[in-house]
């Protein structure tokens, strides 16, 4: 016997892991940003916390 076919929940899945590659290239290219702007010779980013140290 078939099995009825849950739609919804099968969208909901194809869309989280397109999120989930987004976010992961938009990760990537945030890193390789800041590699390159560290190569560069810019100061590295201050994390918050730093702030809490200080």
């Amino acid at each position: 016997m078939a099995r009825k076919p849950n739609y919804p929940f099968e969208r909901m899945e194809r869309e989280r892991q397109k999120a989930a590659k987004v976010a992961e290239k938009a990760r990537a290219k945030a890193e390789a940003r800041e590699r390159a702007r560290l190569d560069a010779g810019g100061a590295p980013a201050a994390d918050s916390s730093d702030d809490e140290q200080a």
